[in-house]
């Protein structure tokens, strides 16, 4: 329901001015201005950024917040700023939205008699990078776990003939299956492919 971190990648989008408040999906356009003579000209478009004071009922009082009409029109078709944070998905709350929800929710869980949730905790660069590649080897582990224990799975078959357009066809010593790698092959060729991801994924110092 609620993540415990945010991952690196959400605060440092190109419009980092929508993680300070609560924006609902909007950014920075971009376009023309279009004259008579069609000499077109680049120009942006800012969203409609209001500074209110919101009522919240859960947060004990009016909270002052940066947000934007679409987001005022959403609060209030929700019925307030508590529903809002709590019904909203992360993607369009963004940083200071999430930090709010997470106060919402550490104040309800308090007024039922249960212990607040863990603080948002913000990863590094460097976290975020080792975070990318354990979900990728354990993605890797998953595929190879299913390789060994169901040949006939449809995503291990998929594999296995990939593997075996890359290593040819004196890789399946089983009867009754051409154009299919055998195990220990596709195995093999996908070592090489994490491999070569891993590589591709490593910035350049």
């Amino acid at each position: 329901m609620f993540p415990s971190k945010i991952l690196w990648e959400v605060v440092s989008q190109p419009f980092k001015r929508s993680q300070l408040g609560l924006f609902q999906g909007k950014t920075k356009q971009y376009g023309n201005n279009v004259p008579f003579s069609k000499h077109k000209t680049r120009r942006t478009w800012l969203p409609n950024v209001q500074q209110k004071r919101v009522p919240s009922e859960l947060l004990g009082g009016n909270v002052k917040l940066k947000l934007t009409t679409r987001a005022l029109r959403t609060i209030k078709k929700k019925g307030g700023l508590d529903q809002y944070l709590l019904e909203t998905s992360a993607n369009l709350l963004g940083h200071e939205g999430m930090r709010l929800r997470q106060l919402a929710l550490d104040a309800r869980r308090v007024k039922e008699g249960r212990k607040a949730l863990p603080k948002l905790e913000l990863l590094s660069e460097e976290e975020c990078r080792e975070e990318k590649h354990r979900i990728m080897q354990e993605k890797y582990d998953s595929r190879v776990r299913a390789l060994q224990a169901d040949p006939s799975y449809p995503l291990v078959r998929r594999a296995r003939e990939l593997a075996a357009r890359a290593f040819g066809a004196d890789t399946n010593p089983m009867p009754g299956e051409d154009g299919l790698a055998s195990p220990e092959a596709t195995i093999a060729w996908l070592k090489e492919r994490q491999f070569k991801l891993a590589r591709s994924s490593t910035p350049v110092s």
